[in-house]
């Protein structure tokens, strides 16, 4: 009785639990290690901005990140801008918010458009952009390749003058320069200088001018039929939005009875991220909050491919006319041997054949002749 209450106890009792922990296989957990390897590895993004000085570049820089990235920053004066050549300066910061860490890198570029002859003036731009694509791919294919550090531009916002009546020559000519290399968004900067008709007016000028001269500004991806009805509305407005007319401002000041940050005017208050008076909080939107890992993806599957491909095209090219120098070199060797072979076979044959050879006198000479011609 004693053993088959034993042999019962070891019978194992199926219940729904067991039954839905056997038929559970854990990958649905993947998201989840992604996610805490991610956030433990961290993020980076670099934002290049490019405009002409006096554009509000680095105020909207600080007013997207809340962070002072300018505190030992220079003012130059109006004789120093016009000396001044287009340079490339990098500010790296390290933003943490609720546990994720940020690396951001602004790229600045003083000097743009300032001179009186623009031409070119974007060449230093592109050029730093190659060499980031090209570090990465020497990085990229040597041997070490754990800790590649990924500097490459992954968005540039260009400000447009909100003074003119669209975009002018050099504007066109350095998007184009660019859309080749990264994500351009253009911006309308200063957009309080400007009456809400107005800033329509010139969107749409922009908007005409942009489609008219081929310049491949950086496109929204279309979302997803599964998405919410809230994102897919924000990505709509966003759509609508481009360019964005842009205000910023490191300064706080009292709107209503609260603390904002804007522009106090003698006519009143401008406030950065009241939508109604700027399109501030839906390029922080998309740059920050729904688009930066999609502008990272267009960078390496879109930008760096085009680069890389260029690259692995020119070696293959390299490699072509190197291999074909060589055969030339060893058929042009091989055509040398049989010709002093051929030669030196004749002259042996005449001379074994000439009876005036038999002579004692002309033996040595020939024969001397004769292995000079063979050792060449």
């Amino acid at each position: 009785m004693t053993s088959s209450l034993r042999y019962k106890s070891r019978i194992p009792i199926k219940t729904d639990e067991s039954i839905e922990e056997k038929q559970y296989v854990g990958f649905a957990t993947l998201p989840n290690q992604v996610h805490r390897k991610s956030v433990k590895k961290g993020f980076d993004f670099t934002l290049m901005v490019a405009g002409e000085s006096g554009m509000g570049k680095s105020t909207l820089v600080n007013s997207l990140f809340l962070t002072d990235l300018y505190k030992d920053r220079k003012l130059l004066n109006a004789e120093e801008r016009i000396n001044q050549t287009v340079e490339i300066i990098k500010h790296t910061v390290d933003i943490e918010e609720k546990g994720v860490k940020l690396k951001l890198t602004i790229v600045d570029t003083p000097g743009f458009g300032d001179a009186v002859n623009n031409n070119q003036c974007w060449k230093p731009i592109t050029d730093y952009i190659d060499q980031q694509f090209e570090q990465y791919f020497r990085d990229e294919s040597g041997l070490n390749r754990k800790n590649i550090q990924d500097n490459r531009v992954h968005c540039c916002l260009y400000f447009i003058p909100p003074f003119g009546h669209g975009l002018r020559p050099v504007d066109v000519e350095f998007m184009r320069a660019l859309h080749e290399k990264v994500n351009v968004v253009p911006l309308i900067a200063k957009a309080d200088c400007l009456t809400p008709n107005e800033i329509k007016k010139l969107k749409d000028r922009i908007r005409e001018e942009i489609e008219k001269f081929g310049i491949k500004v950086y496109q929204f991806p279309e979302c997803d039929s599964d998405e919410d009805e809230e994102f897919k509305q924000m990505d709509k407005e966003l759509k609508e939005c481009t360019p964005f007319a842009v205000i910023g401002s490191n300064t706080v000041v009292e709107a209503r009875g609260q603390r904002v940050r804007g522009r106090l005017y003698p006519w009143g208050i401008v406030e950065v991220e009241n939508q109604s008076h700027c399109d501030f909080v839906k390029l922080r939107n998309m740059l920050i909050r729904s688009h930066m890992h999609d502008l990272k993806d267009v960078t390496c599957d879109v930008h760096y491919e085009n680069y890389r491909a260029q690259c692995i095209q020119e070696m293959t090219r390299c490699v072509c006319v190197f291999e074909k120098d060589a055969r030339d070199a060893e058929q042009d060797a091989a055509t040398d041997a049989r010709e002093r072979s051929v030669t030196a076979d004749s002259a042996q044959s005449w001379y074994y054949s000439d009876t005036s050879c038999t002579r004692p006198e002309l033996q040595s000479d020939f024969a001397a002749a004769l292995n000079a011609t063979q050792n060449k």
